[in-house]
């Protein structure tokens, strides 16, 4: 584009919430003042980030961006709102997805997690319509802002949808995306901001600036010359040379260690890397004494330097360059360190300039990641690139400081650090990037080529920047978001999970270059280093989500995404969403291996990420339970069961709806119930008998009569009816797995013993489970060959066995091949056996009260289950105080890590304060 082009993009006019102004400098001029006065009230709003004031409004494009609260917000939404009437979608999305992570927008900027945009689009065509609010209220890098705007790209809708696509799908989503960390906020307002050729020249124009004037830092002699004797400077030497040089790719720098045995210095490189760079040892071995070492029983080589950006003496590892890989006519060769490349080094050691790099100094009150450089001896953020690679970041950020160059450098950063890992047991993938999720500063480092690396990476974000007009997005906590009630459509969210990333710690490096910090005080993470425990992730959790709940319109749908293999803040998470008023519809799960969403059959120990679907019931919902009648029950759980998904699987394939159980159906009302303060009308065991009487049962699973008619259409179709794999952790989920394998064949306690045991050896420590003859006794029916045979048994063998086909039920060839196997009962049956194992539960409950009673020990060895029945039956009853002085004497990481039991004892504590 000419210059005159570029002027004319610059200039036109702009409208803005209603406002009309000459072009977008002054667009942002005016938003900025705005936000200027708005800050002070700002900085009452939870999540306010920290920073000073000029250095929020430089990073803000208001009103679609603010590195803090976002006083726009609620005016957007208001616009939107206004002129969008959405429907309802009753079902949950329940289908195999399959989208990865080669894509140029999901490889443009890297952070900490990511959910592919097109995988979040195929939820928004969904659930929502063009003009829908969507809310990400831990936005990360933007991805649901980028999938909204994508929405209106028909040729991408219509390739997610197959067969399924409708024009009325088209459209952009009006997406609010929240975060606390600046640094997520501002690669998310990059994401969603929309492209300009004047942006892409003069970030391009830039880089060609500095290859001409760092070029020659970034070379190495191919040719060998010695040193010449009239040698004046670096730059014009190669300037000279220029034919005899080749440019670096990279360098490899090594720690180096004192020997313990001869006192001697030598490298990692020396000590660990064959000769051949094929394998790395994982014990030292010194040159100078053959004398063999571990790596953590070294002293790791120190260097006084006089550090000229803080002007003092510091204390840091002494790494030295053993390897460079450079290119000369597209191809690579690797040398040792010659004169000129040390002489560059050297050069870059006196570097003094402070215009732009961060004088930050990491602050180990923040947690454990942040005291990792702080222990090897780097104390600020600029030690930990070498002086050549903050040499040129300064120059970069001097000459220009708009956001897109911003952007690209923040895309590229994590490539210049010292963390970058290289491991030559690797091979030609030797370069391996930073451990992800941690300050790790490994023994071999690699220093990349600077101007290279934002080469190559602005390649990557120009063809990944839209020309959509961005969303909203804001820098705050999701605790108190200042939006009406009722007022979002759709909620999509990857929240944080527990310890699993320590994104303020980690954020910190970026956030230096940026001046503008993560206010960690309200940040949902366990971090016994900043004193937050599960507790306390569980009470930010909860208040971010009390706040989704608030501003979700009932009838609408919330998304989860699930990433952590913690069980306990699995059940963290579960008690979270249904404490908050949502109710769980559908469970599922991504495999990764395949890339792909399938039902998941139960919602303990997580060993897969999941996807946790939940809607908001209706005002009707809780006026209907609120009048105590059981009658209002059904009434409840037939709205219920409108909202799950009528038929999972393939034209082949049925899968198993654990949501549509009798048992999860009741464990959901119980815990709506629970929330809402109400009494539970209706015990377990007249509910499995009710249920089958008032609904339609098929495959074990339940469903309205105006439902059923099309799950069995697909169900004859399907040959097969499969059940998801099962982590066996307790009674519960031994059960849940017993009935798998009966329903996929009934058998003699003999066929089934040796399985089981070695299902239940990840069986938690705590549980005392009972014995396989116990559980299937309770649980389950055992043909002893007197009746007829039932009708569960003998469909499996006609199905399995030649010479039982044709035979009818009382056949005695038929009776005694089903002698001695244990099934599934029918439902009416499974009412009988309920009754007996709740009674049996609450005998083994009862003895626990009494063991407890005056004792000061808690209780180490106990049934799950019989608590949980327990605590049900005492909240029918309204006994409060058994529950939480029962509570007392279980260890509190298990209730921590029990949604059920969790449930009842917060609720718990709180009536008896009332």
């Amino acid at each position: 584009m000419d210059q005159g082009s570029l002027f004319e993009e610059e200039n036109r006019p702009v409208e803005c919430l209603g406002m009309t102004f000459k072009n977008e400098d002054e667009r942002r001029e005016y938003f900025r003042n705005e936000l200027r006065k708005k800050l002070p009230d700002l900085k009452d709003i939870e999540g306010f980030p920290i920073g000073e004031d000029e250095d929020i409004i430089e990073l803000s494009d208001p009103p679609y961006y603010t590195a803090c609260p976002n006083p726009w917000m609620n005016e957007y939404v208001y616009i939107h709102r206004m002129k969008n009437k959405s429907g309802v979608v009753n079902e949950p999305l329940s289908v195999d997805i399959t989208e990865g992570k080669n894509d140029a927008i999901y490889n443009a900027h890297s952070y900490h997690t990511k959910v592919p945009y097109k995988a979040i689009m195929r939820y928004l065509l969904h659930y929502t319509k063009p003009g829908d609010i969507v809310l990400d209220g831990f936005c990360g890098s933007g991805m649901t802002g980028v999938a909204s705007e994508m929405c209106q790209d028909e040729e991408l809708v219509m390739e997610l949808l197959t067969e399924k696509y409708s024009v009325d799908k088209v459209g952009k989503r009006n997406a609010v995306n929240i975060d606390l960390s600046p640094s997520a906020t501002f690669i998310a307002y990059n994401y969603n901001k929309k492209k300009t050729e004047a942006g892409d020249a003069e970030v391009a124009k830039l880089i060609s600036k500095l290859r001409g004037e760092f070029n020659w830092c970034f070379s190495t002699q191919s040719s060998y010359q010695e040193k010449p004797s009239n040698f004046n400077s670096l730059e014009n030497f190669y300037n000279s040379n220029k034919q005899e040089f080749g440019e670096v790719n990279y360098i490899v720098w090594s720690e180096q260690y004192i020997c313990s045995t001869c006192s001697n210095l030598f490298s990692f490189w020396e000590g660990a890397v064959s000769e051949d760079e094929t394998i790395v040892s994982k014990m030292l071995t010194c040159p100078d004494c053959n004398s063999k070492h571990e790596k953590k029983n070294l002293t790791l080589k120190k260097k006084k330097v006089f550090d000229n950006l803080i002007g003092k003496i510091v204390n840091i590892p002494d790494i030295i360059p053993v390897k460079i890989n450079y290119t000369v006519n597209k191809k690579r060769f690797n040398k040792k360190p010659d004169w000129y490349d040390k002489e560059v080094i050297e050069y870059f050691e006196t570097f003094s300039e402070n215009k732009t790099v961060p004088l930050k100094k990491f602050d180990e009150r923040l947690g454990n990641e942040i005291k990792r450089p702080i222990k090897i001896g780097y104390e600020y953020v600029h030690q930990i690139y070498t002086n050549r690679i903050l040499s040129i970041l300064d120059s970069y950020i001097t000459q220009s400081n708009n956001s897109d160059a911003q952007f690209l450098l923040g895309s590229t950063l994590p490539k210049l650090t010292k963390m970058n890992r290289f491991m030559p047991q690797h091979g030609s993938r030797a370069l391996v990037g930073p451990m992800a999720n941690a300050m790790y500063f490994p023994p071999l480092s690699v220093e990349n080529n600077v101007l290279s690396q934002l080469e190559f990476q602005i390649k990557k974000i120009n063809k990944a920047w839209t020309s959509y007009e961005g969303t909203i997005i804001s820098t705050q906590s999701s605790t108190s978001i200042n939006l009406p009630d009722n007022s979002v459509d759709y909620i999509f969210i990857d929240p944080p999970f527990g310890a699993n990333i320590m994104y303020s710690e980690l954020n910190f490096i970026r956030e230096a270059w940026l001046s503008v910090y993560t206010n960690n005080k309200k940040e949902a993470v366990e971090n016994n280093a900043i004193g937050k425990d599960i507790l306390e992730y569980v009470s930010l959790m909860g208040d971010s989500f009390k706040e989704f709940y608030r501003l979700l319109k009932p009838q609408k749908w919330i998304t989860v995404e699930f990433s952590n293999t913690s069980a306990k803040i699995w059940n963290a998470l579960q008690y979270v969403i249904q404490s908050s008023g949502f109710i769980i519809a559908s469970v599922d799960a991504l495999d990764k291996k395949r890339g792909g969403f399938h039902s998941m059959i139960t919602t303990t120990a997580v060993k897969q990420d999941l996807v946790i679907s939940a809607y908001k019931p209706d005002d009707s919902a809780e006026n209907l339970i609120r009048a105590g009648e059981e009658a209002s029950l059904w009434s409840f759980i037939s709205q219920h069961l409108e909202k799950l998904t009528v038929f999972n699987g393939t034209k082949g394939n049925v899968v198993l709806n654990v949501e549509r159980t009798p048992r999860i159906i009741f464990d959901r009302m119980v815990a709506y119930y629970i929330q809402k303060g109400i009494q539970i009308p209706i015990s377990s065991v007249e509910f499995q008998e009710k249920i089958t009487q008032k609904y339609v049962v098929r495959d074990g699973m339940v469903f309205l009569e105006s439902q059923v008619a099309e799950y069995d259409k697909k169900r004859i179709l399907a040959k097969e009816f499969s059940q998801q794999s099962l982590f066996v952790s307790d009674e519960s989920s031994a059960i849940e797995w017993l009935r798998q394998q009966l329903l996929k064949k009934p058998q003699s306690r003999q066929d089934i013993h040796p399985q089981f045991m070695k299902e239940i050896q990840y069986i938690a420590k705590h549980e005392e489970l009972p014995e396989l003859d116990k559980l299937l006794t309770e649980n389950f029916l055992l043909y002893d060959s007197e009746d007829v045979v039932p009708d569960q048994i003998a469909a499996y063998l006609r199905k399995n066995y030649h010479d039982m086909r044709g035979l009818e039920n009382q056949d005695d060839k038929l009776k005694s091949k089903a002698k001695n196997r244990w099934y599934v009962p029918d439902p009416n049956k499974q009412a009988d056996l309920e009754k007996l194992r709740e009674k049996s539960l609450l005998r083994e409950f009862n003895h626990y009260v009494e063991e407890v009673s005056g004792s000061k020990k808690k209780l180490k060895l106990f049934r799950s289950e019989a608590i949980r029945v327990g605590f049900k039956k005492a909240w029918s009853e309204k006994d409060y105080q058994k529950i939480v002085d029962v509570a007392e004497y279980l260890p509190e990481k298990i209730i921590q890590e029990d949604d059920k039991l969790l449930m009842f004892f917060t609720h718990a504590l709180m009536r008896l304060d009332i």
